[in-house]
Formats: structure tokens, sequence, C-alpha cells
């Protein structure tokens, strides 16, 4: 293959990759969230929880896209990939093609009685398995170095978003979800298809500079941490949703 994870470390980019891959085997794919939903063990109820809590976690990732971009270092090629990614979230100025306003199409496909408040957010208050989620991102990059900030959009989020948000669009896809209407995937597939892979390759482009072990270590432990963290919120809303 052309690269290695040996026992004293990385010795390249794609090592890093590689070893990443194992962490989202590991911690989402064998998770219960992620082998309930693609059978098809969630009730209707349960997966409009998911919903309403991921709508939580979408609308804060510009947030934690900003606070990415303070730990960058002052140089365009370093904060503009982060800016580019941002204005995805925007819509990229286009009407209606806000990640909130796809998000607001998902939701009311899976209820859609469901009431929003004059800000577009659900009545039902955020999970505390969100929250920690969205503020270990955040925080984060209180302390954060250029190289770790990026490695921690870069590894810990965008390099398997893609994969991760395809495959939650398959489970989506699922015959039982779909009894009553057929689910609108749109926000879901956008990210898997176009977005994240795009994004990704942004933050490789800087990434790609730093080749010796202790940065390419770096690298691995901090999208280690940021993925592990956003694993458990899937892990914990699971918990949540078998309460229901």
């Amino acid at each position: 293959m052309g690269f290695t994870i040996s026992d004293h470390g990385f010795d390249s980019l794609e090592a890093v990759e590689q070893g990443m891959k194992e962490v989202v085997e590991k911690y989402f794919y064998k998770g219960d969230f992620f082998k309930t939903l693609l059978c098809g063990g969630y009730s209707m109820e349960q997966i409009r929880y998911f919903a309403i809590q991921y709508s939580y976690y979408s609308r804060h990732f510009p947030r934690v896209l900003g606070a990415a971009i303070s730990a960058m270092a002052p140089q365009s090629s370093w904060w503009i990939p982060l800016a580019d990614n941002l204005w995805d979230e925007a819509g990229r100025g286009i009407p209606g093609h806000a990640h909130e306003t796809l998000y607001r199409t998902f939701l009311h496909s899976v209820d859609e009685t469901l009431a929003l408040d004059e800000r577009g957010m659900p009545w039902v208050p955020m999970s505390a398995a969100v929250e920690r989620a969205i503020q270990t991102f955040i925080t984060f990059f209180y302390q954060a170095t250029p190289l770790q900030a990026m490695a921690a959009v870069g590894f810990g989020s965008e390099f398997f978003a893609g994969d991760v948000m395809g495959v939650i669009a398959k489970g989506l896809q699922h015959a039982r979800y779909n009894q009553l209407h057929p689910l609108d995937i749109t926000f879901w597939r956008v990210h898997s298809d176009e977005h994240e892979p795009r994004h990704y390759q942004l933050c490789k482009e800087v990434l790609v500079d730093f080749h010796d072990p202790e940065s390419l270590q770096i690298m691995y432990e901090t999208g280690r941490e940021i993925a592990i963290s956003e694993a458990t919120m899937y892990a914990q809303l699971h918990d949540e949703m078998m309460r229901l």
C-alpha cells in the first residue's frame, strides 16, 4: 500500500487516514445507533427524536467552523478552506440551499406537524449528549495550534463525515421509516456525495505539508479525540431513543 502504521507512529498522511478509518469503524459503525438504524430497528417516534436532536448538531456546526477559523494561522491558505466550508453551510448565497433550510425539509418529512418557533427551532430541548459534543468541539479550539485545529476539522470530522452521513441516508431509506411517505434525505445526500469529500480535500491540501512523524501523530490523536466525541453523541442518543 505504500504506507504503514507502526508501534512507533505514522509514516505518511495515508497512514493517518487508515488509522482514522479504523476509529470510525470501531466507534461509529459497530455502535448501537448505526446497527439499529440500518436494520430498521427504530420506531418513527425514535426517528423523530433523532431528527430533532441532530437538527441542533447541524445548526451549531457553523459555530464549530468559526471557532476553528479563530485558531488558524493568519494566512489565507489556512483559513480560506474553512471559510469555504462555512459558505457551503450558508448555501453559497443561493436561496433555499442553506444547510439549515435543507435540514428543515428532512425534519418535516419525518413529522410534517412538528412545531417550530419563530427561529425555526423545535420546541423540544437539545439533548445534553448533543450539547456536550458541540461544546467539546468548540472548546478544543481555545488552546489548539493551527495544525491541531486543521486536523480537528479535517480528520475529526470532514474525513469521514461523507461516509457517515451516507450510512445514515441509507438507514433512513429502510422501508420501516418510509411507510407513510418517503423521507426527504436530500440533506444527507448533499453532504455525503458533494460537500464532505470536497471539504476534506481542502483541509488535506494544508495537512499534506506536514509529514514528519510528530505532526502525523498530532493529526491522528486530534482526529481520534474529536471523532470519538461525535461517536459518543450517537451512542448516547441511541440510549435516549430506546427509553422513549
